[in-house]
C-alpha cells in the first residue's frame, strides 16, 4: 500500500509544502529571505494560479498569522484570486502562542472546511516573517486534532477533567505567589532583582476578551530586592492577583539603572488546565531569550501557586495599593511531521458562540459562491471584536467577514 501511495503521489505545486491531504504550507514561511513586494506578488500569483489549475473544483481557505493590526498584504493579494483569508495574530502578550479559544477556533474551522465541498476544499497556511514558532505549534495541533501523526501517545486522549465539556471551563483563580528554586545570574554579583508583571483578560470589558496588565510590581522601595546565589537559594514573591483564562506571567531583572530591564522569562498558561493549584516548570518549560539559558543554574525551577476563588462571578475593579502599583502542551511526538516539512529549508530567527455560529454556516456551504452570498446577506457582527478593534492578541480577526458593514475594512476576510 505504501508503494502504491508513492506511485500515485501527486507533487504539490511549487512554493508549497504538503502537511496532509489538501493541507499546504507556503515555503516562504521558513526562509530568512524577505521577498521584495513585486516578487512577493508574483510568487503568490504563480502558486495560486497553479492551485486553481490542479484543483479546478476546489475552494481555498488560507489561514494567515500576521504581525500588527492592519489587514495583511497576503490577504489583500489572495482575495483577488477567490481565496478566502482568515487573519490571526501571531503572538499573545509577547508569547509566540495564541489563546486557547483561538487555537480551538482554528482547529474547528479547518476541520469543518475540509469536510465540506465533497472533500475537495483545500486549506493553506501562511505566517509573516518571524512567525514560524507559532506556525509549528499550530501545525502540530492540527495533526493531533485530526489524528494524523503516527507517534500518538494514548495519554493525550485522556481528559484530566471529569466534565464532558471540551475545552474545559476557564475557572477563576487567585495567583498567590511565584517561587524560584535557585537564583538566576543576571548581574556581576551572581544574582538578580526580579520584577513581576501579569497580563490577562480584562473581565470587566464589554466582551470580556480584551487584555490588559493585571499586576505590576513597583520599581522602587522595598518591593524590589536583590537576591544573590551565596545568600539564598529560594525566591518567593507574593502577587495576589485574580486571573482567569489565558494568562502571561513576565519576570524581568531590574538593573541598577531603574530604566533598564532585562527579560528573565515568561510563562503562559490557561487556568482551565491548572491542577492542584500549582504550576511547576523547569528551565526547559520557560520562554527565555536564546542567549539566557546559561544564566539559570542547574536544577532551576519556577513554581506558581494559586488559590481558589469562592465566587466565580466577575471580579470587581482592582484597587491599587498605596505603596505599590497594581494595574488593572502538546506532546513532542506531534511535531515529528512538522519537522519533516522544515528539512532542507532555511529557518527564520527566532466567543465560543461566534465560532459555533460560523461552523453552522460553514456546514451549509459548498463553495466560495455560497460564502460570498453569506457575506452579502449577513449582518452578523462578531462578539469577539473588542470595542476599539485594536486588540489583535485576544480577538480572532477571522470572523470579521461576517459583518457586512465592515467588509471593506482592514481586518475583513474576503
Amino acid at each position: 500500500m505504501s508503494l502504491l501511495s508513492r506511485f500515485f503521489y501527486k507533487r504539490p505545486p511549487d512554493g508549497l509544502l504538503e502537511l496532509a491531504e489538501r493541507v499546504y504550507v507556503f515555503d516562504s514561511c521558513f526562509s530568512t529571505e524577505v521577498l521584495p513586494e513585486g516578487i512577493y506578488q508574483l510568487y503568490l500569483h504563480e502558486i495560486i494560479t497553479e492551485l486553481h489549475e490542479e484543483f479546478p473544483d476546489s475552494s481555498f481557505l488560507a489561514f494567515n498569522f500576521r504581525e500588527g493590526e492592519k489587514r495583511s498584504q497576503f490577504a489583500e493579494i489572495l482575495c483577488e484570486y477567490d481565496v478566502t483569508v482568515m487573519d490571526y495574530p501571531r503572538q499573545y502578550e509577547g508569547c509566540p502562542i495564541l489563546p486557547l479559544s483561538l487555537i480551538h477556533h482554528f482547529l474547528r474551522v479547518s476541520e469543518s472546511w475540509l469536510s465540506l465541498g465533497n472533500s475537495h476544499n483545500v486549506v493553506l497556511l501562511h505566517c509573516e516573517r518571524g512567525g514560524w514558532p507559532l506556525l509549528a505549534f499550530v501545525l502540530a495541533s492540527f495533526l493531533v486534532f485530526r489524528k494524523l501523526h503516527s507517534a500518538s501517545i494514548p495519554a493525550i486522549h485522556i481528559k484530566r477533567n471529569l466534565s464532558l465539556e471540551w475545552p474545559p471551563p476557564e475557572r477563576p483563580l487567585s495567583l498567590d505567589c511565584l517561587i524560584l528554586r535557585a537564583i538566576p545570574r543576571f548581574d556581576n554579583q551572581k544574582g538578580c532583582r526580579p520584577i513581576i508583571r501579569v497580563y490577562g483578560r480584562n473581565l470587566l470589558s464589554k466582551d470580556g476578551l480584551s487584555t490588559q496588565m493585571l499586576y505590576s510590581m513597583h520599581k522602587k522601595g522595598r518591593h524590589v530586592r536583590h537576591y544573590r546565589q551565596k545568600d539564598s537559594d529560594v525566591i518567593k514573591i507574593d502577587i495576589q492577583c485574580l486571573v482567569q483564562g489565558d494568562v502571561v506571567l513576565e519576570c524581568v531583572h531590574l538593573d541598577l539603572d531603574p530604566e533598564r530591564e532585562v527579560m528573565m522569562f515568561r510563562i503562559m498558561f490557561n487556568t482551565a488546565f491548572i491542577r492542584s493549584n500549582i504550576l511547576m516548570l523547569n528551565c526547559e518549560n520557560l520562554d527565555v531569550l536564546w542567549d539566557s539559558k546559561a544564566r539559570f543554574p542547574k536544577g532551576f525551577r519556577a513554581e506558581v501557586l494559586f488559590g481558589d476563588v469562592e465566587s466565580s462571578s466577575p471580579p470587581r475593579a482592582h484597587t491599587p495599593m498605596l505603596n505599590g502599583e497594581e494595574k488593572g502542551g502538546l506532546p513532542i511526538e506531534a511535531f515529528s511531521r512538522v519537522q519533516e516539512l522544515f528539512n532542507g529549508v532555511d529557518w527564520v530567527d527566532a466567543s465560543d458562540d461566534a465560532a459555533l455560529w460560523l461552523l453552522k454556516q460553514l456546514s451549509t456551504m459548498n463553495d466560495v459562491k455560497d460564502l460570498s452570498m453569506l457575506r452579502r446577506m449577513s449582518g452578523y457582527s462578531s462578539p469577539v471584536d473588542s470595542e476599539e478593534e485594536n486588540n489583535a492578541s485576544s480577538v480572532a480577526d477571522s470572523l470579521d467577514f461576517l459583518d457586512s458593514e465592515k467588509i471593506s475594512g482592514p481586518d475583513s476576510i474576503c
